[in-house]
């Protein structure tokens, strides 16, 4: 089994579709879930599943929600942030997480996978914060950019 950080294909196509909303004020919500070194995700992920994610405690099943910071452009640049995600009081493993739309618009479901994030280790958190802190909201850094 593998992780591998990718922009999912069925998100890309949905995206083109107008089947998400990334606006701060009015958009969708969006979801994040972790999973471990067990589970197979990649570019063709498409939805939410279950299978293989991490429990323990402090961790629900489905994740938590992840706040996006809105759409900004620079230069020939657009890109999307969230705030970080944080699991308080945690115990759990992780090796990976996908982002996903939890909200049902244009025919599309509420499990839509959006990207795939490998870790590339095991992350553990015992009686403590577990954190996916997501990189510098720019042009060339932000966890969602369409160049």
């Amino acid at each position: 089994m593998a992780i591998t950080t990718a922009m999912c294909s069925s998100f890309k196509s949905e995206l083109l579709s107008g089947k998400h909303d990334f606006d701060a004020s009015t958009g969708h919500t969006f979801k994040i879930a972790l999973y471990t070194s067990s589970a197979s995700l990649d570019a063709s992920t498409t939805d939410y599943s279950a299978t293989n994610e991490v429990s323990g405690t402090g961790y629900t099943a489905g994740g938590i929600e992840i706040t996006s910071n809105g759409v900004t452009l620079s230069g020939t640049t657009a890109y999307v942030d969230f705030q970080d995600a944080t699991w308080t009081s945690s115990s759990i493993t992780a090796r990976g997480a996908i982002i996903y739309n939890t909200t049902s618009d244009g025919g599309v479901g509420t499990t839509d996978a959006i990207c795939v994030l490998d870790f590339g280790e095991d992350k553990t958190s015992s009686n403590g914060d577990f954190l996916v802190q997501f990189p510098v909201a720019d042009a060339s850094n932000a966890i969602i950019r369409i160049a």
